[in-house]
């Protein structure tokens, strides 16, 4: 692997890490205002929503984030061959121009 692969391998990384540690933050966030919203709940009780709460959005938001990276790596292999596709018929039209151009001008040159 290059160094120009493990940087961005590296950034990579990191953008996942801060992705997940903000949706971290903001489930917990998110259990609290919903514990708020139930006062009759003891402190222990709280604690215990609280957590599965977070367990639960945290699972949503695995699966969603799985579910989305699959998909955005079928479309970059798609994208990929569209690519390969579109310059392999640009190679074919400017290498028929060039000949048409070589023929043309030869038959100029020789008249």
């Amino acid at each position: 692997m290059s160094t120009e692969q493990d940087i961005e391998s590296g950034l990579l990384q990191m953008e996942g890490y801060l992705l997940w540690t903000s949706k971290t933050a903001e489930t917990r966030a998110q259990a609290e205002d919903f514990t708020g919203r139930l006062p009759w709940l003891t402190t222990a009780q709280r604690e215990e929503v609280e957590r599965v709460f977070t367990e639960e959005r945290l699972a949503f938001h695995k699966a969603a984030l799985v579910q989305l990276a699959a998909r955005a790596h079928e479309l970059r292999g798609e994208y990929d061959e569209r690519y390969a596709r579109l310059k392999a018929r640009c190679l074919g039209v400017c290498a028929g121009g060039v000949g048409a151009a070589v023929g043309v001008v030869s038959y100029v040159v020789q008249k």
